[in-house]
């Protein structure tokens, strides 16, 4: 009787389980989303530069693709958990634990990047910026200056720190015209925001990491339940096999 109910503790708990890991899917879908098309990303990546290194890069594509890869996993190992728990089909726990094991991977190699190479992306942004500010710094190009305020206007920052505490003419001229609204330096803002937007990942991950830990182990059991045709609720009663 007591091996019964801990089966059935095991189900509901994968049950349970399964509805985080499908919220965990839809929000790893809305986190890609808003790093593929969000306006602080989207301003870097439309800057029509040949050299911009942030759109020429895996950066944009790449980890749009990777983690819309990695959302449908989740939600299709959801879907596929709550049929295989509540159908019991052996085959179907073996294909959720597989899933849930390539999940993890995924999750682990994305925390190991967001912590590690995070400043790529902060590198790749930057220089943009950078190549944007010399330009109008260097010529009255229409275009540049526009681009050169939408990015201002997007971080809520003008231009940079000068090195030799005088404000240049950009500082000058466009902090006080556009009506930005602040003068903060713009490298210091898109790296900040950067940094926030990692560090929101990285913890999306590691809770992922810590649902894919659980769900394994709970697959595990129910696998091996399932396989020595232990009492699930549909099966009659049974007994765990001594070893």
């Amino acid at each position: 009787m007591g091996q019964r109910y801990r089966v059935r503790a095991m189900k509901c708990q994968l049950l349970v389980a399964s509805f985080f890991v499908m919220v965990l899917g839809v929000s790893v879908t809305i986190l890609t989303i808003i790093t593929y098309y969000g306006k602080h990303f989207t301003v870097i990546s439309e800057v029509s530069l040949e050299t911009n290194l942030y759109r020429r890069t895996f950066l944009h594509r790449g980890v749009f693709f990777a983690g819309i890869c990695l959302s449908i996993l989740l939600i299709v190992a959801a879907l596929l958990s709550v049929v295989a728990t509540v159908r019991e089909l052996e085959s179907a726990m073996a294909a959720v634990f597989f899933c849930f094991g390539v999940v993890f991977c995924a999750s682990v190699k994305a925390t190991y990047w967001s912590i590690t190479n995070s400043i790529v992306a902060e590198d790749a942004m930057m220089d943009v910026y950078d190549i944007v500010y010399e330009d109008v710094r260097s010529n009255s190009s229409n275009t540049r200056r526009q681009e050169l305020h939408t990015i201002h206007k997007t971080f809520l920052c003008c231009g940079k720190k000068p090195p030799f505490g005088e404000a240049s003419r950009i500082e000058k001229e466009m902090c006080q015209s556009e009506a930005v609204g602040t003068e903060k330096d713009c490298l210091e803002e898109i790296q900040n925001f950067l940094k926030k937007h990692m560090t929101f990942v990285s913890v999306l991950m590691t809770i992922t990491i810590f649902f894919m830990v659980y769900g394994m182990s709970l697959t595990l059991f129910l696998w091996y339940a399932i396989h020595f045709k232990k009492s699930l609720d549909r099966k009659g009663k049974y007994t765990l096999p001594k070893q």
